[in-house]
């Protein structure tokens, strides 16, 4: 969105970027399954595959609601703001129509997460459950693993801030250290690939906080995210400061 606008293209055609969340919904359910499949530890099958067919579900729902939400930005809606506190939602007759938006905004922002990030962590707690060497073979991370570990923590950040998963991360992050201490117990350490993961999770974890303590005292985002947990969305912050064009 940012190299390619969404109001460089027609309304009512989809954008660069929604071709994009296509591809993503293709390539990570396959990216998923090669995953599990190279495993040292053998995964059960069955919650495997039905936590990809969740995952399918659930990026392909967000798919179409974020799609219709980010071309709404184009004609004024605000995503720092409530849907009724919208002023093209409060203009909206009947005043019923309203209820519909609310109700794409819960298929984008809570069923379609949930469905989309719980099987996802599951996938990758799973893997890491089986990233465990005996500690006299224990491995040093390759050069390579280190070069991606910053794009890979950038990605959990963003799925973590946009999907308000916050509470999901530092809980598959608890379990792993978790089961980290627990395999020592039995002599058992870390491979190369459970460091990555583990590393991962830990690197996007501490820019999640960042991210918060710089925007804590946002009194627009504030507003839209009054919970106790406070984790603003990017794509609000987007909207506030890079795309002016919403609020003319």
């Amino acid at each position: 969105m940012l190299l390619l606008p969404v109001e460089w293209f027609p309304l009512n055609r989809p954008s660069p970027a929604d071709f994009l969340h296509m591809a993503y919904n293709i390539s990570t359910p396959i990216l998923l399954l090669k995953l599990t499949e190279r495993s040292p530890k053998t995964l059960p099958r069955s919650i495997i595959y039905l936590c990809v067919i969740a995952v399918v579900m659930g990026t392909s729902i967000h798919l179409v609601a974020d799609s219709i939400t980010h071309h709404l930005v184009l004609i004024g809606y605000q995503l720092h703001l409530s849907i009724r506190d919208n002023p093209i939602m409060m203009n909206l007759k009947p005043a019923s129509l309203v209820d519909s938006f609310e109700l794409l905004y819960f298929y984008d922002e809570t069923l379609g997460h949930f469905m989309w990030y719980i099987p996802l962590f599951l996938i990758l707690f799973l893997y890491f459950s089986g990233c465990f060497c005996p500690r006299e073979e224990e491995p040093v991370m390759p050069q390579a693993g280190w070069l991606l570990l910053l794009p890979n923590a950038l990605y959990y950040w963003y799925l973590v801030t946009e999907g308000q998963a916050f509470i999901l991360l530092v809980f598959t992050l608890f379990t792993m250290v978790a089961m980290t201490l627990h395999q020592k117990r039995k002599g058992l350490v870390n491979d190369s690939n459970g460091l990555f993961l583990l590393y991962s999770f830990c690197v996007s974890l501490g820019l999640v906080c960042v991210w918060v303590v710089c925007l804590w005292s946002n009194a627009d985002l504030r507003k839209k995210y009054p919970r106790v947990i406070y984790v603003p969305q990017p794509s609000a912050f987007y909207t506030l400061y890079r795309h002016p064009k919403s609020y003319q």
